[in-house]
């Protein structure tokens, strides 16, 4: 009988411990990708745009607030894997304002489990680096810029899935 009470309260502290730790475990991951996800601004970012490398880098910009970005992010999210074997950069970079991180954009990625690379950019003069991004670009969102060396394409527009491989495969299968 007091072998019974002792197995009961054991298995108790087990349950308690375990619903802790579901609880706890979330934290720590948002901890984490709060450490992961930097805040830039357009300056410190702009070194993104001009990798002069064999890789094809393909940069999403997106926000949290915007329904054709977030429909779109897990396909972009996906790339990577898609390709695998060739030399593709994925990198999503989200227009949310940096305060809203931990209250907006970690909750979408991990709902979403978003396992791309992921930056903020932070800078409110858009006016004074849109352009910089391309020429055409209106600053509408989603917006994608794919680049390998000298070679650009910019996309102001939302994907499916099977838009962006018959949009990329070309671009990345290419030898310049």
């Amino acid at each position: 009988m007091i072998f019974d009470r002792y197995a009961t309260t054991i298995q108790t502290a087990m349950f308690v411990l375990f619903i802790l730790y579901s609880f706890l475990f979330p934290a720590a991951q948002t901890q984490q990708n709060r450490q992961e996800i930097p805040i830039y601004t357009f300056e410190e970012f702009s070194p993104y745009l001009n990798k002069d490398s064999d890789t094809t880098y393909i940069i999403n910009f997106w926000a949290s607030w915007c329904k054709p970005c977030i429909k779109e992010l897990p396909d972009f999210d996906q790339l990577e894997k898609h390709y695998e074997g060739k030399k593709v950069k994925v990198i999503l970079v989200s227009l949310d304002f940096g305060e809203k991180l931990e209250s907006q954009v970690l909750p979408l990625l991990q709902k979403r489990n978003i396992q791309s690379q992921v930056v903020v950019l932070d800078d409110p003069d858009a006016n004074s680096w849109i352009n910089k991004i391309d020429p055409g670009w209106s600053g509408s969102i989603p917006a994608t810029l794919v680049y390998r060396k000298k070679e650009r394409y910019f996309f102001e527009r939302s994907f499916t899935a099977s838009e962006l491989h018959e949009t990329l495969d070309p671009i990345i299968n290419h030898t310049p």
